[in-house]
């Protein structure tokens, strides 16, 4: 009897061993997964954030047209009678994304649409022409109408280059608004500049094409952009910069093009 009580006890002790290997391995493989991806392939990690934030705020991605010109955006509810449409337009070298932390905050009831604009992300490229503050104004109207945005007024926010945007939107098309929000517009003469605008103001008399502080190709100069461009810039971990880098690289041909506009 103790014999074979004892040979019991080995297999239910050689069973819970097989069962703490076989859970540590389902464990450890995703663990495994996102040190790699962190390690190799930063770029496409930040892009399955971006991902997974978007499903979890009910943000769904899509895609509209006007003519051969396609627009991408993300956009969560439906347009009401109580509230006005919210549509938010990014800054330069940005994409619909940036939006994420904000739209955390938003209601939910709230019909809100993220676009990327004129060459940036999922919307088309064309002439050097639509990425002038004019040609995105025309571009953003031809948005508007593709997803029949202007068939009620709604409420329009711009930063940067998006705040530009929204502005001249507003002066162009005011009977298509309920109201206007402008977040550090570029384009506006301000009493005192800020640091950013004196340096960008410095390297464009210094005509140093290689460091344009919005088109970074290194962490360090990702660093010193984040320095300039946020009020308060978040101490990234050196991977996740590479990660944002590994996105922007292949863009930066077009942040020079659109720069220089």
């Amino acid at each position: 009897i103790e014999e074979g009580l004892g040979e019991e006890c080995a297999e239910m002790e050689l069973g819970v061993a097989k069962t703490i290997m076989l859970a540590g391995g389902i464990v450890a493989l995703p663990v495994l997964a996102f040190v790699t991806s962190l390690l190799f392939w930063p770029g496409a990690l930040l892009k399955a954030y971006d991902w997974y934030w978007r499903r979890r705020l009910g943000l769904v991605v899509r895609y509209s047209s006007s003519g051969s010109y396609r627009f991408c955006y993300s956009s969560r509810g439906t347009p009401g009678d109580a509230m006005p449409s919210l549509l938010l337009l990014h800054g330069f070298s940005a994409t619909k994304d940036m939006w994420l932390p904000v739209v955390r905050y938003l209601p939910r009831h709230c019909h809100l649409v993220c676009v990327d604009m004129p060459g940036h992300e999922g919307t088309s490229r064309t002439s050097v022409d639509d990425y002038s503050i004019q040609g995105q104004v025309g571009c953003i109207h031809q948005f508007v109408q593709s997803i029949g945005l202007d068939k009620r007024p709604f409420h329009l926010v711009g930063t940067s280059m998006g705040g530009n945007v929204a502005g001249v939107y507003a002066a162009h098309y005011p009977a298509h608004l309920s109201s206007v929000t402008l977040i550090c517009p570029a384009g506006l003469v301000y009493p005192t500049e800020s640091e950013f605008i004196s340096h960008l103001r410095e390297m464009e008399k210094s005509q140093k094409e290689e460091s344009i502080p919005l088109i970074p190709t290194t962490p360090q100069e990702m660093k010193n952009m984040l320095k300039h461009y946020c009020h308060s810039p978040p101490n990234l971990p050196r991977p996740v910069m590479r990660g944002l880098l590994d996105i922007r690289i292949p863009n930066s041909g077009f942040y020079r093009e659109g720069q220089s506009m």
